[in-house]
């Protein structure tokens, strides 16, 4: 075969080229042995035979590597014709394969259809064999019902029987289990209501059930009725085995049956409470309610120890009856202070709600949590009655805390006092209306006594320190304690509002005439209304007659007294909205306010601290009038400090300290005290500056040596005379530092060569950027400087100009 043949027996198609990656062709190499030279894509012949014949003389070697090119290609035409072969082969042999494929899938499909049919007939033969089976068990099912229904229908017909005579015979005790076992029978046979029969049973039986109800109540009425009249007929003499047996089988009948057996038990236990506490006997009225309360507990002593064991635990008779008890007590008691309301006074009505209270603590103890008869109903007996009077705090209830949280029975009967409770809160007025005129008697008369001091500020704190709170405050807020618990422990409604409005009251009285008394040489004014204690602040801050007498250091002491009693008021007032906030109903929550006390208390600081400040302004006059009376045009040598500057720091270092000290529990106020007189002092001190005109350059620089040590003093005042050292704070500092610079600038201005007018006003506005018109004017006198009335004129117009601009460039 040529090599024509091979090539017409391959495939005609397109040529294909396959291009393997460089790691798969050096991989191929590798197992191949190496590639000739010859197949590289890169193969150059004419340097192949350059390199092969290099020179003339190895061109002999022509015919030997011809001959070698021709075996070579003569094996590469070999393996390509062997390849070809094999190729062709295996292409024969996958077509035969296929074709082997193809006929066992036809056989296999032959063979699974068979295995179908054969499938199909084995189910019909056992559909065939099971369908008998299938009958029986179906005719099974249905006799086990037939026998089933039977049954059920033999026993509720036996038991119809049964029932109806144990109900004649009272068989209570052998009625339960058949009783629920038809029942039980009766929900079996719900599907079958369409049958008369059935129908016809499950009427007797509801008939008997109806009959074993009013059998079982006329049967406690004949019981109790008999005992209570002492009568033995026939009826009256069921035992109390039987009833309890009976009781039995009211659980297990309508729910009613039992809320009527209820109804009528606890209603008979009380007929004789209803009868003894009616509205026209004697013991009915509220001064005697603590005998209904007894009555109560004598009954259920005698209840458990007769009658309990008659009835199942789980129907809590005890707690029932007290219930009933409580809620008829709660609707008697409301009747009766309708009726007679001009007769009840608030002793009497906190008798009864402290009496109550009480009665009502020990039933949720006894009640709540336990089962009946674990302990004795006299568990309180013992406890001493809490005193009804306000001033011992009312805390009342046994043990002479509030009562529990969220109790069924703490209020229960208490309900029908609320609407008086107007009373109590009127009594409240009236007793803290007597505490506050002994607050202001006690107030005036430690202000006059001779002995002053603070410790003579109406009672100031322990030890007579000065600066301590006054002790009648901290009496008036643990007063409103003790009243705002009681209050609490009644209501939670519109009297919450009323005591709120007490409170407030006497919070302005307490600001505006006891605080008022304490105050040196601050009258109070007639009426003694909160209102006139600042507005007689502010007359007194304003009366230029008192400004020539300084508070002596017992009234300085009352002073810081007021200030630190205020602020306890305010915190406390706070806290007291806050707690009134959360014992009142929320909806009336947002009634409570109790801001304008609190603004009330702020004012009376903020005016006590202003007469500090004045008293030590007042202090400093004679310093600064010394200052005005210096020649400081005829200056002639700058040296240490003024005498005026030494005799103001003096004056700082006498009151200073004692005003931290007596203020050691309010710092914020002592700084507010140092940022205020900073603020009120400089000024003025600038203004002395102003006044020391004509004025040498010596002079000045005498005034601004002063100005400097003034500065330095005044960044100190907080801890003057401190053992511990600490850092004045930052607000107070940047006000010393801001207005002492402006005192500097002025006197540098002062001591400014007056060569040229205009750059003087510009000096001026740069130096002092609030400088106004009149200052400027201020600045030219004190300079001495001489000007015609023209020239005064250009320079204003100048000093205006320059502002403006300044104050343009500045905006922007």
């Amino acid at each position: 075969m040529d090599s024509n043949d091979i090539l017409d027996d391959k495939d005609s198609g397109p040529e294909v080229q396959i291009n393997f990656p460089s790691s798969v062709m050096t991989r191929i190499e590798e197992m191949m042995g190496g590639t000739e030279q010859f197949d590289s894509a890169e193969f150059d012949a004419v340097a192949y035979i350059n390199r092969v014949f290099p020179t003339e003389q190895s061109l002999s070697g022509v015919e030997s590597a011809a001959a070698r090119c021709e075996f070579h290609l003569a094996g590469v035409e070999h393996d390509i014709r062997r390849l070809v072969r094999a190729q062709a082969e295996q292409r024969d042999a996958g077509q035969q394969a296929l074709l082997e494929a193809q006929r066992c899938i036809g056989e296999l499909a032959l063979q699974v259809a068979d295995i179908n049919k054969k499938a199909e007939r084995s189910e019909s033969m056992v559909r065939e064999i099971t369908s008998e089976i299938k009958q029986l068990d179906c005719a099974k099912s249905n006799l086990t019902a037939a026998i089933t229904a039977l049954n059920h229908l033999h026993m509720l017909v036996g038991g119809v029987h049964t029932l109806r005579a144990m109900t004649a015979s009272r068989q209570y005790k052998e009625i339960v289990l058949p009783m629920q076992a038809i029942m039980e029978v009766l929900q079996h046979f719900e599907c079958y209501r369409e049958i008369r029969e059935l129908s016809a049973l499950r009427d007797q039986v509801t008939a008997i059930r109806a009959q074993l109800a009013a059998q079982i109540l006329q049967d406690f009425k004949d019981a109790f009725t008999g005992t209570h009249t002492h009568t033995a007929g026939s009826k009256g003499g069921v035992s109390h085995r039987t009833l309890s047996e009976a009781c039995g089988v009211v659980d297990i009948l309508e729910p009613r049956v039992k809320q009527d057996l209820l109804k009528w038990f606890i209603n008979m236990q009380l007929q004789e409470y209803e009868h003894l506490f009616s509205g026209e006997q004697e013991y009915a009225w509220v001064s005697h309610v603590e005998r209904r309360y007894a009555w109560l507990k004598r009954h259920l002593l005698a209840f458990e120890d007769s009658l309990a064991a008659l009835f199942p635990h789980s129907w809590r008779l005890s707690e029932r009856i007290a219930q009933q008890f409580c809620q008829m007590t709660c609707s008697a008691l409301g009747a009766l202070l309708a009726a007679r309301r001009g007769e009840l006074d608030v002793k009497l009505l906190l008798y009864a709600i402290q009496k109550t209270y009480n009665f009502e603590l020990l039933l949720h103890k006894r009640f709540t949590g336990t089962d009946l008869g674990a302990e004795p109903l006299d568990v309180a007996e013992n406890k001493p009655d809490t005193q009804t009077e306000l001033g011992d705090g009312g805390q009342g209830g046994a043990g002479g805390g509030p009562g529990p949280a969220g109790s069924a029975w703490v209020g229960l009967i208490g309900a029908c006092f609320e609407p008086y409770l107007s009373l109590y809160v009127s009594s409240l007025d009236a007793n803290l209306s007597e505490l506050m005129e002994r607050f202001i008697q006690d107030a005036k008369a430690s202000a006059t006594s001779d002995s002053g001091g603070a410790s003579a500020a109406g009672g100031v704190g322990a030890g007579g320190a000065g600066g301590a709170v006054i002790s009648s405050c901290a009496d008036l807020f643990l007063f409103y304690k003790k009243c705002l618990v009681q209050c609490a422990r009644l209501t939670t409604g519109e009297p919450m509002l009323e005591l709120a409005g007490v409170f407030q009251k006497y919070l302005r009285q307490y600001a505006g005439s006891v605080l008022q008394a304490v105050v040196p040489r601050a009258a109070l004014p007639a009426g003694g209304v909160a209102g006139g204690l600042v507005t007689n602040l502010h007359t007194l801050l304003r009366d230029d007659d008192g400004r020539h007498a300084r508070y002596s250091p017992p009234e300085l002491a009352r002073l810081t007294s007021v200030i630190t009693t205020a602020e306890y008021c305010l915190e406390t007032t706070v806290h007291l909205e806050q707690k009134l906030k959360e014992k009142v109903a929320p909806a009336l929550a947002d009634k409570i306010d109790l801001t304008p006390e609190q603004d009330l208390f702020h004012k009376l600081i903020s005016s006590c601290i202003q007469l500090l400040v004045q008293d030590l302004e007042l202090a400093c006059e004679p310093a600064l009038a010394a200052m005005l009376k210096v020649s400081w045009l005829h200056w002639d040598a700058v040296g240490d400090q003024s005498s005026y500057v030494t005799q103001i720091l003096m004056q700082l270092r006498n009151t200073v300290p004692r005003l931290r000290d007596n203020l050691s529990s309010s710092r914020k106020y002592f700084t507010q005290f140092c940022i205020r007189f900073a603020n009120s002092f400089i000024p003025k001190f600038i203004q002395n500056i102003y006044k020391c005109k004509p004025i040498s350059t010596v002079g000045s620089e005498q005034l601004l040596l002063d100005t400097h040590m003034l500065k330095t003093a005044l960044l100190e005042l907080p801890g003057l005379g401190s053992e511990v050292r600490r850092p004045a704070p930052a607000t107070y500092t940047k006000v010393v530092i801001k207005l002492m610079t402006k005192a500097e600038m002025i006197l540098k201005l002062v001591m400014a060569p007056l060569d040229g007018l205009d750059g003087f006003a510009a000096q001026c506005v740069q130096l002092l950027p609030d400088c106004t018109l009149a200052d400027f004017h201020k600045l030219l006198d004190m300079k001495g400087a001489k000007l015609t009335k023209a020239q005064q004129t250009a320079l204003d117009a100048l000093f205006k100009q320059t502002a403006k601009n300044a104050s343009g460039d500045s905006g922007k």
